[in-house]
């Protein structure tokens, strides 16, 4: 079961962190319901005026006919020389199973509902139940593991309609970059120690509840381009535990700037596609790029 549940996890892994790839609207009401499309764009400059390049924040997961694209990230689409992404295409069919198991799997872990605190166990097996899904499928994998899989569980949005995927195919002719890769990408996850790994499980399993609630609420947030609800989002759940969000946020945030900033420098100019929780706040990939010196500005 664990098997095949790779493709979707690949695709939606940190949006930031879960916390995007987990807000999707019911099934068949999304797009009647979706505010209209202004998803955070940024245009970034030089000092001089020049522009250098461009940002997107995305959403690794949507429900079906959910129409994202403005007249303006249709024209940085067809105007940027390269897209850089998380994660890009992988190289063969069992690249990214393999990667994943590789980091996810383990011998000899205690029982999952044993990793959580005992107020929270009837949750899992809730969840557990609603995924179709029983705790011994989780006997052998890592609790940073477990987390994402059972975040997965509530979240109607296919990966397949994600934002990355899209501009993954539309730039099929021009160059695509990854910042990290899936192997990098996990290991973040896989170098965490376990206390920290525990306390990303139980935030997840702790908020199922109020995601299935609200289920859209993020997911229009990012499709209206609501900086203010994203930032605001990105600073609870696990997030909100200091180690965790130096180690899967601000940590990542400030090594990917340094990446960027040669490729901006550079002629040619990029479409930096992320999850849209890494542009906003003091930390975020706006302000931290504005730092080096660029001017970078909201396009409309």
């Amino acid at each position: 079961m664990i098997r095949r549940r790779w493709t979707n996890l690949a695709a939606s892994i940190i949006a930031p962190l879960l916390l995007l790839a987990g807000c999707n609207d019911a099934p068949g009401d999304a797009a009647k319901d979706a505010p209209p499309p202004n998803p955070l764009l940024y245009e970034i400059a030089s000092a001089d005026g020049t522009v250098e390049g461009w940002m997107l924040g995305t959403i690794h997961a949507l429900p079906e006919g959910i129409d994202w694209r403005t007249p303006e990230i249709s024209q940085v689409i067809d105007t940027a020389d390269f897209l850089v992404v998380e994660i890009g295409e992988p190289k063969g069919r069992d690249e990214y199973p393999s990667i994943y198991f590789s980091l996810a799997r383990s011998d000899g872990l205690p029982p999952l509902a044993t990793r959580l605190p005992p107020e929270l166990r009837p949750q899992l097996a809730a969840m557990l139940a609603r995924g179709g899904m029983e705790a011994e499928d989780f006997a052998v994998e890592e609790s940073w593991a477990a987390a994402i899989t059972l975040a997965r569980i509530d979240a109607t949005g296919d990966p397949a309609n994600g934002v990355d995927r899209a501009l993954i195919d539309q730039f099929d002719d021009r160059q695509v970059h990854e910042l990290e890769g899936l192997r990098g990408q996990l290991s973040i996850f896989d170098r965490l120690p376990e206390v920290q790994q525990r306390a990303m499980l139980a935030a997840v399993v702790r908020e199922s509840e109020t995601a299935r609630k609200d289920p859209a609420r993020l997911q229009q947030a990012w499709l209206s381009g609501d900086a203010a609800t994203i930032e605001a989002s990105a600073q609870k759940g696990f997030l909100a535990d200091p180690a965790l969000r130096e180690a899967l946020l601000t940590s990542r945030n400030r090594r990917w700037v340094d990446a960027l900033i040669p490729m901006l420098a550079n002629n040619p100019r990029p479409l930096v596609a992320v999850g849209t929780a890494h542009l906003v706040g003091p930390e975020g990939l706006v302000a931290l790029i504005e730092a080096r010196g660029y001017r970078v500005r909201r396009l409309p």
